[in-house]
């Protein structure tokens, strides 16, 4: 069961109501979740990695509400989601009508799949978030959502990676294709200078985080990449971005790639983060459509943010929850 930690006091003020602990862990348990720790962000730190005060100097003591959430829940993993999940619950706000419609200016931006992507990895996804307005906590907030979902329904980036990109530094239309290491170079995310993907495996081998990610495509004779329509390496997927498309707090648009080995996965993973975040996008709830081509020459737009209506009876219900 994945646990997120969110502000109390950025929770309290997004649902419009001041609880007590007592109060919070009550309405945390009649919606299906468990307060499970009360803490801080300098507690947290100590707890980790022990008293090491060039560790926790930073540290804030701002409280920290750590909560489980159930496992098939991924719309939860953030705090955005939480708070929609919650305000839903209590009636206090109808539940959105999330919607992709095609840009009003221009034409679709297209994401194309070159066939020796089926060497090793062969699906992907991709959609627009327009006038996107970030601050810090929602910038962190938007970190924080890729890293529970690669940790959870991604499984460790093995069967989706997301990449997100700062929309207005490419140009489409864009590919995603697999080459030899050898032949790709870039300068990577947070990086001064270009590395090949070979060079990438050697820079990154005692990484904290990527380390435990290079196995997935370290030994193939093909690492995928995606790139613009100027050759600007957007990402080398599942392991790292280019620098040139970090995202910024002034960032506006957001380009956002899903590469994977299993295409109803990526699905779940873009439209949840895409129905997570238009909430600060100028026209709410509403992302723009990008179409994918695939190397048979078929496409798809994406997302697809499918609804469906069920019917059943409270009886069969009833039967499904006797023990």
């Amino acid at each position: 069961m994945p646990t997120i930690g969110v502000k109390r006091d950025l929770l309290f003020k997004l649902l419009g109501k001041t609880y007590t602990d007592e109060e919070f862990q009550k309405l945390c348990f009649e919606f299906g979740l468990e307060l499970d720790e009360v803490t801080t962000e300098k507690q947290m730190i100590t707890k980790e990695q022990g008293e090491d005060s060039q560790l926790t100097s930073g540290a804030s003591e701002e409280i920290i509400y750590r909560i489980d959430i159930p496992a098939n829940r991924y719309d939860l993993l953030c705090l955005e989601g939480l708070v929609l999940g919650l305000l839903v619950f209590q009636k206090k706000l109808p539940f959105p009508l999330f919607s992709a419609v095609k840009p009003s200016e221009g034409d679709l931006q297209k994401l194309i799949i070159k066939p020796d992507t089926a060497k090793i990895r062969p699906f992907a996804v991709a959609a627009i978030l327009r006038n996107i307005q970030f601050d810090a906590d929602r910038y962190n907030s938007f970190i924080d959502l890729q890293d529970k979902l690669h940790q959870n329904i991604c499984r460790k980036r093995t069967l989706v990676a997301i990449g997100t990109h700062d929309f207005d530094t490419i140009k489409g239309p864009f590919f995603y294709d697999a080459k030899s290491p050898k032949e790709i170079k870039f300068k990577p995310l947070n990086q001064d200078k270009e590395y090949t993907g070979e060079e990438l495996m050697e820079l990154y081998s005692t990484h904290a985080q990527l380390k435990h990610y290079l196995h997935i495509i370290k030994d193939s004779p093909v690492y995928p990449v995606i790139t613009d329509s100027n050759g600007v390496v957007v990402s080398l997927p599942p392991i790292i971005n280019g620098d040139h498309t970090k995202i910024k707090l002034t960032t506006k648009n957001v380009f956002i790639e899903c590469t994977a080995t299993d295409l109803t996965k990526a699905k779940i993973v873009l439209d949840t983060l895409v129905c997570m975040f238009s909430q600060h996008c100028s026209n709410k709830h509403t992302v723009e459509y990008c179409e994918v081509i695939n190397p048979n020459g078929t496409s798809v737009l994406y997302p697809g943010l499918r609804y469906r209506t069920e019917v059943v009876s409270a009886k069969k219900i009833n039967k499904k929850n006797r023990y």
